[in-house]
């Protein structure tokens, strides 16, 4: 199960990798304005490659519950200077942009990132478009939905097949496009127009949303989820909850996983697969 990013790839049939989340907005909801320099920024993205981070997932856009969309000059200021002095530094560091804007995404990897990391699920032509002609990886998204109206009422019959049949769609209209299969990755968009329940449902039959043999990320750190099971609204709380995730996740063959706090999801990541593969 290979994950083709331009020039890097991912041998992800035993081994599972850790995307770092780099948020470089003022109001993103677990981390806004912690790196709202450049300088900042890429001490951050440095620290996370170095605790073992594969990928490091730039955004310039929050995408909490109700959040406010930015234009795209303004991601392209916030995201392009970031990228471009995080190669500068680490020449070699793998790096995706997350947006749903087919034009920051283009600048973005004209400036050196390899990924697009899209929570609109790719549904814009010209995402699609960006993808196909620059052969970057792309993470297809399931949200129900917007930003600004994805948590006042998520419906679903079942949400576990709906999304399976999301990503189904999906894979046949990209690569009648011209995306390549071994170039997406699907991410059931955990608390992105979801219930509790729903996020539960997922969770627990992660390993039933595969399909094409494409592998599958997953993003559920710091979510409030969390602290609605743990009983708490402090982010902080959410850290080792997140943890638990990403090993049970990785027992059900998730081999991608976005996370904030990386060297002990990393190290999650690991022993869980040491135990796996234990003759």
């Amino acid at each position: 199960m290979n994950w083709r990013c331009l020039h890097h790839t991912f041998d992800l049939s035993l081994r599972g990798e850790i995307m770092g989340i780099l948020n470089v907005t003022p109001d993103s909801f677990s981390d806004g304005g912690r790196f709202d320099s450049v300088e900042k920024a890429v001490a951050e993205a440095l620290s996370m490659i170095e605790d073992g981070a594969a990928i490091i997932d730039v955004g310039g856009e929050s995408t909490r519950p109700g959040a406010a969309e930015v234009s795209i000059t303004e991601e392209k200021e916030r995201v392009l200077p970031v990228i471009e002095a995080i190669l500068g530094q680490s020449p070699e560091a793998c790096l995706s942009i997350d947006t749903s804007k087919a034009e920051v995404a283009r600048a973005a990897l004209e400036s050196g990132a390899v990924i697009i990391n899209d929570i609109s699920g790719f549904r814009d032509p010209a995402m699609i478009k960006v993808a196909a002609e620059t052969k970057a990886g792309a993470v297809v998204m399931h949200m129900q939905g917007t930003p600004q109206t994805m948590q006042a009422n998520p419906r679903y019959t079942d949400v576990v097949a709906e999304i399976r049949s999301f990503f189904e769609e999906r894979h046949e209209t990209l690569t009648s496009a011209g995306i390549e299969p071994e170039s997406i990755v699907y991410d059931p968009g955990i608390g992105f127009g979801k219930t509790l329940d729903h996020n539960l449902e997922l969770l627990k039959f992660l390993d039933q949303l595969t399909i094409a043999d494409r592998p599958i990320l997953l993003g559920v750190s710091r979510k409030s989820f969390i602290g609605k099971l743990i009983g708490s609204d402090a982010v902080e709380d959410r850290n080792w909850p997140t943890v638990a995730i990403t090993s049970r996740a990785r027992e059900q063959g998730i081999c991608l996983h976005r996370v904030h706090e990386v060297r002990p999801n990393c190290e999650a990541l690991r022993m869980t697969e040491a135990i796996l593969t234990k003759p």
